[in-house]
């Protein structure tokens, strides 16, 4: 067998039943390799139940910073074989990868086995079992130390720091059963990783959802009010532990009108709020949304989107609430929709999402999605960027106050309950520049058109859109879609293709000249999105004059796109 050599990135995953401890033993191999100083990334699937089923913990470990899956797996590593039929089409795997099984788990799936890939087995069951307290995914995680050229020591120290106020023998079982899977590894031909072992002190370990929290905390939200719902609950679990020390409070409201109404009542009371949620919370949240635009309130939700319709795969990714969010309410309602293009721009874009709502006073939706949200990625420390967030109050004393004045920018001073002369009636109906209910059809265009101007006037700046390469190809997308493609352009590069990625941050209000001026040069454009009916690509036909030949690729969730399916697409958008 010639050596194995060594490898830059690799893709790894775990999977097994519920309960089998996959997820305890991704995140353990991921700060493993933290702290060798490599970057990773760590996906998660599970099935729909509530408990038990089927789970994979995906990750993708490199010497570079990575924010997206690779094409395939070069290791599947599965604690048992039940239900992993299920993850069929989530596992890409060819003849270069392997598998490592247990064979008292029986035979290997035909999927499997079709695949082409290399099969080793250690019996990590009875090796456990050798050990007085001893787990099969330890054993694993030690199998998996040895192959790619980890250190043994670094999966012993993560496993002590996450086993934390556990007995002392639990901690030693857990040891015993790293260094027995290490030395009863399969000998498997596969690349060791490079393992820079430098200083990874500066480097940040975090969770779409997590890092979301943080960012609507930087950007001054203090009132939080939420409904637990898949896959957005993380956000408010990090939220209600983060908040209090930051002077602000936490609420569980018993559903999602609830929370809405909730963070409206706060807003109106002077403390920026938020919620976050996923698709069938949104529609739950229409009307009170409306009520938001309308009384010009500002508040900022969080729609971590699913496979949907209804409760659809809650467990799975899709870029599918982008009509809803743009859309949804009725009347004619303007209002901003925003969307991070990684997990770690999650930071960035709810920081700027809270400032966005607080300056021009409307509700701001925030389009994140699973496949984001619930990913972790280690990453160098991100940039602290800083808005100067302030919402626009009256001066005090307050004389002959109106609230909803017809000011050239859209926006007017909001008074805060308690300032003497600042009273007003903020409600749904249609009101004049007192917030008097009015009839009248003046006042209903007049109002009408100071909410439009408001968020068409004001100065995005160079948020809107992330902007990179040259070529007469370009490829216009937006969320989660943005780092497989990122990477693809890259590749597409290295090989000569000139190709120029445009990934919208702002999706609504639309910004056709700042794209008409990012496609000078450009002759043909992809429209690449993970949506059934191509919802990206309609919007922009709407809005933006697209004066160049267009090629929509619409691709539906759960399946994530592969940046070899992007590479693909921009190979044949050139030959066009």
């Amino acid at each position: 067998m010639s050596a194995p050599g060594t490898a830059t990135s690799l893709s790894i995953v775990l999977t097994g039943s519920g309960g089998a401890g996959v997820m305890t033993a991704g995140q353990t191999l991921l700060e493993a390799a933290t702290s060798c100083g490599l970057y990773g990334l760590m996906t998660r699937s599970t099935g729909p139940q509530i408990r038990g089923g089927e789970a994979a913990a995906m990750l993708r470990l490199s010497t570079q910073p990575v924010q997206c899956p690779g094409d395939k797996f070069d290791i599947l590593l599965a604690l048992d074989f039940e239900n992993i039929q299920r993850f069929a089409a989530e596992l890409p795997l060819d003849a270069k990868s392997v598998i490592i099984a247990d064979p008292a788990d029986g035979d290997m799936p035909a999927f499997l086995k079709a695949s082409g890939a290399t099969a080793g087995y250690i019996e990590m069951k009875k090796l456990a079992k050798a050990v007085p307290g001893g787990r099969v995914s330890m054993v694993a995680l030690g199998a998996l130390a040895r192959l790619i050229g980890l250190p043994e020591a670094a999966i012993v120290e993560a496993v002590a720091a996450s086993l934390g106020r556990k007995k002392p023998e639990a901690v030693k079982a857990s040891e015993q059963a790293v260094l027995l899977g290490a030395a009863n590894a399969p000998a498997l031909s596969i690349p060791k990783l490079a393992t820079p072992i430098s200083n990874s002190t500066g480097r940040w370990s975090f969770t779409g959802n997590e890092i979301t929290g943080f960012g609507v905390l930087k950007g001054g939200v203090r009132f939080v009010a939420g409904y637990p719902i898949t896959p957005a609950t993380e956000i408010l679990e990090w939220l209600a532990h983060a908040i209090p020390q930051c002077g602000g409070e936490m609420v569980q409201a018993e559903d999602e009108l609830a929370s809405i109404n909730m963070i409206i009542g706060a807003s109106f009371g002077g403390a920026p709020a938020m919620t976050a949620t996923a698709g069938p919370g949104l529609s739950l949240m229409t009307e009170s949304l409306g009520l938001a635009v309308a009384s010009e309130t500002p508040l900022v939700v969080v729609d971590v989107m699913r496979s949907g319709p209804s409760t659809g795969i809650a467990t799975k990714s899709e870029q599918s609430d982008l009509n809803i969010a743009v859309y949804g309410m009725h009347g004619d309602a303007p209002h901003v929709v925003t969307a991070p293009l990684s997990v770690s721009d999650c930071l960035l874009t709810a920081q700027w999402s809270a400032h966005l709502a607080e300056s021009m006073q409307t509700p701001v939706i925030m389009l994140s999605d699973q496949s984001i949200g619930q990913a972790r990625v280690v990453v160098d420390k991100p940039a602290d960027i800083r808005f100067e967030t302030k919402r626009l109050t009256p001066t005090e004393p307050i004389q002959d106050y109106a609230r909803y004045a017809l000011t050239e920018s859209g926006v007017s001073p909001m008074s805060i309950p308690g300032m003497a002369g600042g009273q007003y009636t903020a409600d749904g109906l249609t009101h004049n520049v007192k917030g008097t209910p009015s009839s009248q059809a003046q006042d209903h265009i007049a109002q009408m058109d100071k909410r439009r101007r408001k968020i068409e006037a004001f100065d995005y700046g160079a948020h809107w859109a992330d902007i990179d390469g040259e070529g007469e190809l370009a490829v216009i997308t937006w969320g989660s879609s943005t780092q497989p493609i990122r990477e693809g352009a890259a590749r597409a590069r290295a090989e000569g293709v000139g190709v120029k990625l445009i990934a919208l941050r702002l999706i609504s209000p639309p910004q056709p000249k700042l794209l008409a001026e990012a496609l000078k040069g450009v002759k043909r454009a992809l429209v690449i999105e993970q949506s059934h009916s191509g919802q990206f690509w309609r919007y922009l036909r709407a809005f933006y004059d697209l004066d160049i030949e267009v090629t929509p690729i619409p691709q539906p969730g759960p399946l994530p796109i592969r940046p070899g399916e992007a590479l693909a697409y921009i190979r044949k958008g050139a030959q066009a």
